[in-house]
């Protein structure tokens, strides 16, 4: 095991700089929360909202006409 020795005031900065880290982390991960799952609806009724086939949908996603989200294997 190595010991390394720093002095207290660059451990105390290290320490301070740390915790804002952290605290930056927290409020990034929170402003995300507010989306809900409920406003999403997925391909098959958006198939039927728009009256189109599968692959029609298939074909808007990649071309940018229609916007989307991949949560995991399921797109919204």
């Amino acid at each position: 095991m190595e010991v390394i020795s720093i002095e207290r005031s660059t451990y105390e900065e290290l320490l301070t700089s740390f915790k804002s880290f952290v605290t930056q982390m927290k409020a990034m991960t929170g402003r995300g929360t507010d989306k809900r799952l409920g406003e999403w609806i997925d391909n098959q009724d958006v198939c039927q909202i728009l009256n189109i086939s599968p692959r029609t949908l298939q074909t808007l996603r990649p071309n940018g006409t229609l916007a989307y989200s991949q949560i995991e294997h399921k797109t919204y």
